[in-house]
């Protein structure tokens, strides 16, 4: 296959297959997660704060990611789940609370995994029944279905909304 690339007109580039590319991708999730917890800080060190904007919900993700794959060296499917289901407490933060920052904390015992995210609110979310047609209102529906705990403490500002999930320690 022929490429014009500057300075590289008529030099035939290797193809890239599918694997070369899932891992540039992967690297650089790394390098972007590596670097949000260098900024926010280590969410199993303590309460990591974040702005409360619609973006910081990929920064929850990849710290998330990066700590249960990484650190924790939990299975992928396990670090899914989790990655999922913060960003939708998460997005409930931002877009329900009208909050300016949220909280993320990140807990292990042995057996378990618990992720907090915290906010100024002590309005409680609400768990909706969900339909085949619905667009949205399926976060906390996917917590209660992913997760094997979920629930919600009250603060004397704001609440604690978690969720815990089994984790088979090795």
């Amino acid at each position: 296959m022929m490429v014009s690339m500057a300075g590289l007109e008529g030099v035939e580039q290797p193809p890239r297959s599918s694997a070369a590319a899932a891992r540039l991708t992967s690297v650089v999730e790394d390098e972007q997660a590596f670097r949000a917890l260098e900024l926010f800080g280590n969410p199993t060190e303590g309460e990591v704060r974040l702005p409360s904007r619609p973006e910081s919900a990929a920064t929850a993700r990849r710290i998330t990611s990066c700590v249960m794959l990484r650190q924790w060296q939990l299975p992928p499917q396990t670090a899914e789940y989790g990655v999922l289901l913060v960003s939708e407490l998460v997005g409930n933060a931002v877009r329900h609370t009208g909050a300016r920052v949220f909280g993320l904390r990140m807990l292990r015992r042995r057996g378990w995994v618990r992720i907090e995210v915290r906010d100024p609110s002590r309005g409680l979310p609400c768990l909706m029944p969900v339909r085949e047609m619905d667009v949205s209102g399926r976060g906390l529906f996917l917590v209660d279905k992913l997760s094997d705990r979920w629930g919600v403490d009250l603060l004397p500002r704001g609440k604690t909304t978690w969720f815990e999930m089994r984790t088979t320690d090795r």
